[in-house]
C-alpha cells in the first residue's frame, strides 16, 4: 500500500502542512518518479519492479492529484513552489539528492529540480516546456479536452469502456501509442483519476507561460521522446537538445506521450541508464 507523509512547507502566508502519497519500493540509491498532468504514480507501475531492483524507487502523487492534497491555500502551482514542496518531501522522507525521472510535468519538475541542483541526475521523459506558443495551445486544449470528457462520462460508462481494448483505446489513446496493452483496472483508474485531478485547472494555468530556457548544468540529463507522442510533437525534443547541449537525446520508437506502458523494458533501461547504471 502506499505511504502518505505531511511535513511543513514556507507559503506567502507562513509555514503550512502538505500531505503527499507515494510508493515506495526497491534498494539501491534513490529514484524519485513525477507523472504528468491529471496522472497518479501508478503511471510508473509498469517499470516500477524493473527499476526497484536496482534503485530505491519513490513514486510520489503531485500535489492536487492522485491520492496527495491540493497545495495550501495562496500556493502557486507554479515550478519554483511545486519544485520546492518535491524538495521538502524528500527531506521528510530521509532522500537527499534522488535520482529523478519525470513524464511531461513530471519531466519539467525534474528539469527545475535539475536545475536547482537539488538531485543526481534527470531523465526528462517528453517534458512540457519546449514546444512553440502553437503547440501549446495545441496541447492545452487537449488536456482539457481530455478532462472534460472524464468529467462528463458517468462511472459506470468509464468502467465498461475500460474492459474492452476498443474501450481502453477511447479513453487513452491521447497519451498512449497501444491503449490496449493498458489492463482494464489501470486505465479506469486513471480516467478517474483525471477527473478528480483538484489541481488541475491551477498547474495548466501556472504552466501558460513556462518555456524552459535555461541550461542544466553539472547534472546529467536524459531527454527521451517517443516517436507517437501525440500530445507533445517529438520535434520539441530536438529544442530541449539546443537548451541543454549536454543533454542525451533518446528517441522512443513505437512509444506515445506516457511511454512507459507502451515499452517498459526500453523506459526502464532509458531511466536506469540516465541514473548512472
Amino acid at each position: 500500500m502506499p505511504d502518505r507523509i505531511t511535513f511543513t512547507i514556507e507559503t506567502p502566508t507562513g509555514p503550512r502542512a502538505a500531505s503527499l502519497t507515494y510508493e515506495r519500493r526497491g534498494e539501491g540509491e534513490p529514484l524519485l518518479l513525477l507523472h504528468g498532468i491529471g496522472h497518479h504514480w501508478q503511471a510508473w507501475e509498469p517499470v516500477l519492479d524493473i527499476l526497484a531492483a536496482e534503485r530505491d524507487v519513490i513514486a510520489v502523487d503531485l500535489p492536487g492529484f492522485g491520492d496527495s492534497d491540493e497545495l495550501p491555500e495562496g500556493c502557486p502551482y507554479d515550478l519554483s513552489t511545486v519544485g520546492s514542496v518535491l524538495g521538502a518531501f524528500c527531506e521528510a522522507i530521509g532522500v537527499e539528492r534522488p535520482h529523478v525521472a519525470g513524464n511531461s510535468l513530471g519531466g519539467l519538475l525534474a528539469l527545475q529540480l535539475g536545475r536547482e541542483k537539488l538531485v543526481r541526475s534527470v531523465t526528462a521523459l517528453s517534458p512540457a516546456g519546449f514546444w512553440s506558443e502553437g503547440e501549446r495551445r495545441y496541447a492545452f486544449v487537449t488536456l482539457r479536452a481530455m478532462r472534460g470528457a472524464a468529467r462528463s462520462l458517468p462511472v459506470p460508462v468509464i468502467d465498461r469502456l475500460s474492459r474492452t481494448s476498443a474501450g481502453r483505446t477511447v479513453l487513452t489513446s491521447t497519451i498512449y501509442a497501444r491503449p490496449g496493452r493498458r489492463s482494464p483496472a489501470a486505465a479506469y483508474a486513471e480516467t478517474l483519476a483525471l477527473r478528480g485531478a483538484t489541481g488541475f485547472r491551477q498547474t495548466l494555468a501556472a504552466g501558460g507561460s513556462v518555456r524552459f530556457r535555461d541550461d542544466v548544468a553539472d547534472v546529467p540529463v536524459t531527454v527521451a521522446w517517443g516517436a507517437r507522442d501525440r500530445l507533445l510533437l517529438p520535434r520539441q525534443g530536438v529544442r530541449a537538445k539546443h537548451t541543454i547541449p549536454g543533454a542525451r537525446l533518446v528517441r522512443l520508437p513505437g512509444c506515445g506521450h506516457v511511454p512507459m506502458n507502451d515499452d517498459p523494458a526500453l523506459v526502464a533501461r532509458v531511466i536506469l541508464d540516465g541514473s548512472g547504471g
